[in-house]
């Protein structure tokens, strides 16, 4: 019921001190006046992609990147903004719930008065169907009071979420046109990005004065790019997620009698299962990245898992596995395949068996019947499949037990019988309050998005770099959705219906990157000695506070504080290499320049291996 969306919450004492609390706010985003710097036009990051995204965004592909700055900066080609007529701004909630989501309202709302009291926010009821139908609450003070720092959506509510069509993106203009809105902020993860950048074309292309913005809020951490370090959420799901692990983990060594199997919500990427596993230290992690890139089969999973425990010789031990895992299992995947094109087709779920390949059919009657079962629902609208309804720990769990069984019959094995439990962690952490740090960089992307509405700009996502660090050295800013997209030419899974198409597609866990590599080298370790870390539950003062996400934090990130760093060299060279300096400084300037172009030309080309994120 519409009813129910705004209403004031029954807070606990917990959640009436997380109301009072006040986020703060970096340097350059202080203060009544906007200040903003921009940098060069945009490329697409894999350049053999470019050409068909400014095909299909010729309004908004090639813009420029946005830095605001704070009120002393010395730049002088700055824009500064001190006139904030009365705006009207939308917001939408798109995809799921992620905590932190209702801290960008906030912060867009606090950001719209203290430039203009009179502007109006307008809040759409039931996600983008509430879009759609133009039903909206203005939002106010009084409204966001039981709602400040605190989880869900429920403020404004959400559903199952696309802007894709052309009957939706009409719909969503005439919205926008009826509401005579200034701006349009999408709160969402991959999908509802891509959306948005959609949107704000079509918007540029019928001359719609209405500007879409918006913002990576995502548990599942996918969102990730050269200008998106993490996303809204991400941090407190993990640090949740990790104290149910690490509880798990001590009834483990407490028992000494059972194998516990813990699938972790996060979609087809396994950031959310790497960072719990660098959090809490539990015995093992198979990440789908892994088992896609050495093609590891079922029965190489379940050898691996066996084996493990042998090697460890206790009868106690903590698995972690992200959801995603069942799709990329190469034969498990091909017979989702099999099974999602007859589905399609219109073929009920009970006739499917008997029109598989043999092969497929052989693999499918193999299955325990809980699994077969689940494998048959209806994917999902990105042509994944649901996910977080197939129970991979279970299946795990009963492949690994026959092996422990056979091999106890054969004499390999002279353990004790194998006992497995099995859980799914994902609801029970994205209604959670949201982390110190979430509060943090959802207020303040929020204000990122008015100081992006300000400066005129359509078709941006909000951007904070530099987050390892205190919030008054982050950098915030802005870059064209254009700028991440790529052009998948093949693929599967998640995504295959964007083929040929410039979308956002979801970052997966690098296996080059400092912090797979930081698992790597702990991961024996963490296998044979038990040396289980609880960080405890989500704290909100005191020496955890401040804690942030171990991937965050072993990265070597600030793309936007780099780019920034070449401009200013850029300018120095410039002012350096003028008509009329030596004949010294000008061919040692080009030799320099030569060196470095023929290097970087190679770096960016398609075949050299530097993909994009």
């Amino acid at each position: 019921m519409d009813s129910d969306f705004g209403i004031e919450r029954e807070l606990s004492d917990l959640q009436k001190l997380r109301s009072q609390y006040r986020p703060e706010l970096p340097p350059c985003l202080q203060g009544t006046t906007v200040r903003v710097e921009f940098g060069d036009a945009t490329t697409a990051a894999d350049s053999s992609g470019s050409h068909t995204i400014s095909r299909s965004f010729p309004h908004t592909y090639g813009q420029p990147i946005a830095h605001f700055l704070r009120a002393n900066a010395k730049v002088p080609d700055a824009q500064v903004i001190t006139d904030h007529p009365a705006t009207r701004v939308g917001v939408v909630f798109c995809g799921r719930q992620s905590p932190g989501g209702h801290n960008v309202i906030w912060g867009l709302l606090d950001a719209l008065k203290v430039h203009n009291p009179k502007s109006t926010l307008l809040g759409f009821l039931g996600g983008s169907e509430g879009l759609f139908a133009q039903k909206t609450l203005e939002v106010t003070d009084d409204i966001l009071a039981t709602y400040k720092n605190q989880g869900g959506y429920d403020l404004l509510g959400r559903t199952k979420d696309q802007i894709r069509t052309t009957e939706q993106v009409n719909a969503a203009l005439i919205a926008c046109t009826n509401l005579k809105l200034d701006g349009l902020v999408i709160i969402g993860g991959v999908t509802s990005n891509t959306d948005a950048a959609q949107l704000a074309e079509t918007f540029a292309e019928k001359k719609c004065p209405t500007k879409v913005v918006g913002v990576p809020v995502t548990l599942n951490g996918d969102l990730k790019n050269q200008f998106v370090e993490t996303n809204v959420g991400f941090d407190t799901i993990c640090k949740v997620n990790s104290q149910l692990i690490s509880n798990v983990c001590t009834d483990a060594l407490s028992a000494e009698k059972y194998y516990y199997f813990i699938r972790l919500m996060g979609r087809k990427a396994s950031h959310v299962a790497l960072e719990c596993t660098l959090q809490s230290h539990p015995n093992m992690i198979i990440l789908g990245e892994e088992v896609a890139a050495s093609k590891l089969t079922l029965f190489d999973i379940t050898k691996q898992i066996c084996d493990a425990v042998q090697a460890r010789d206790k009868y106690h031990g903590v698995i972690l596995l992200p959801e995603g895992l069942i799709e990329s299992i190469p034969e498990v995947y091909a017979l989702l395949q099999e099974i999602h094109g007859l589905l399609k087709q219109g073929v009920s779920a009970d006739n499917i068996s008997v029109q598989l390949s043999p092969w497929a059919s052989a693999l499918f009657e193999f299955l325990p019947p809980f699994i077969r079962k689940q494998l048959l629902l209806h994917p999902e609208s990105d042509d994944s499949a649901q996910l977080s309804q197939i129970e991979t720990e279970k299946l795990l769990a009963h492949l690994v037990e026959e092996e422990m069984n056979k091999r106890l019959k054969e004499g390999t094995y002279k353990g004790k019988k194998f006992n497995g439990i099995c859980h799914f962690f994902g609801y029970q952490a994205r209604g959670s309050l949201p982390s110190k740090f979430d509060c943090d960089y959802a207020y303040v992307l929020g204000h990122i998005c008015y100081h992006i509405l300000a400066s005129g700009l359509n078709g941006y996502l909000a951007t904070v770099t530099n987050l390892k660090n205190p919030v008054n050295k982050w950098r915030c800013g802005a870059a064209p959705i254009t700028a991440m997209m790529t052009v998948k030419r093949y693929g599967r899974g998640h995504g295959t219906s964007t083929l040929g198409k410039p979308a956002l597609h979801p970052a997966t866990v690098d296996l080059k990157g400092r912090a797979y590599e930081l698992l790597r080298q702990n991961a024996t370790k963490f296998l044979m000695d038990d040396i289980y870390r609880n960080p405890g539950p989500l704290q909100f003062d005191g020496p955890g506070a401040d804690a942030k996400a171990v991937t965050l934090c072993v990265e070597d990130q600030d793309y936007m504080g780099r780019i920034k760093k070449l401009q200013e060299y850029l300018d120095k060279v410039r002012s350096i290499v003028k008509p009329g300096c030596s004949q010294d400084v000008l061919k040692a300037a080009l030799s320099a320049m030569a060196s470095v172009t023929d290097i970087l030309s190679v770096m960016s080309s398609p075949s050299s291996g530097n993909t994009p994120f």
